[in-house]
């Protein structure tokens, strides 16, 4: 794996880890144009990368006390089998118009995040939970990281924070469980579809674990506002790039 692709991964983990999801969509581009995979191989084999990472990370989270389960496995099993479902639907698609809609779905992160960024953030009472709407989500939200391999992080933590009552450093970490749940069970969908490269997926993952730990640590002390904007107008300008390529082929 080239320099290159070692400092992404690093830099992907330290988002993920930071920012509890949003991180992971930078994956699948990474993959495709620094490391030249398929776009098909290329979502499959992200989801293995971003669950491993995101895995490490929720355990990080969890000695801090910031893991809801009783709002992560109801909604990280709706968003497994959104993901489940989403992958081997998948498998009637072609790799770039895959690519193509995932493409839509960076820019529409993009503008979640910044939404997101600029808005207060409400915590409800336990009582108040809506629990029909965030098993939508999840389900909508699996789907979508079966169909395109982004781990919907950026819808995650804001559904958990406005619907599901959690303090900020409490999605984040719940999110990363539920991101954990929903990529593997859409990388199940994948097997026996396409061929997985194994020693990167490892090496690259691994190197996103780092930085996953890292992120951890350093989110009591960075302004989430300032760092939400600034990764949102990454993902636009990525995204916006990504479709433009296929709107001109």
């Amino acid at each position: 794996m080239s320099i290159l692709a070692t400092i992404l991964a690093l830099f992907i983990g330290l988002t993920l880890g930071l920012l509890g999801g949003g991180g992971s969509i930078l994956t699948v581009p990474v993959f495709v144009y620094a490391l030249g995979l398929d776009p098909k191989r290329a979502i499959a084999m992200s989801l293995p990368v971003v669950g491993g990472a995101a895995f490490i990370g929720a355990l990080q989270h969890w000695r801090h006390q910031n893991v809801v389960l009783r709002t992560a496995l109801p909604f990280g099993a709706a968003a497994m089998l959104g993901a489940f479902v989403g992958a081997r639907l998948a498998g009637g698609l072609n790799g770039q118009v895959q690519l193509a809609i995932f493409s839509v779905v960076m820019i529409a992160a993009a503008f979640s995040m910044l939404r997101s960024a600029r808005a207060t953030e409400p915590t409800l009472p336990p009582a108040t939970r809506h629990w029909s709407a965030l098993l939508g989500i999840g389900l909508g939200v699996g789907s979508v990281t079966g169909l395109v391999g982004a781990g919907g992080g950026f819808l995650i933590v804001p559904a958990l924070v406005i619907l599901g009552g959690l303090s900020m450093p409490q999605a984040v970490g719940t999110s990363l469980l539920v991101i954990a749940m929903n990529t593997t069970a859409g990388f199940l969908g994948y097997r026996g579809t396409v061929d997985i490269e194994w020693p990167l997926v490892l090496h690259f993952g691994g190197v996103a674990a780092l930085g996953i730990l890292v992120g951890s640590s350093l989110v009591p002390y960075v302004p989430h506002r300032a760092l939400k904007q600034a990764f949102a107008v990454l993902l636009a300008v990525v995204g916006s790039l990504i479709l433009y390529q296929h709107l001109t082929l």
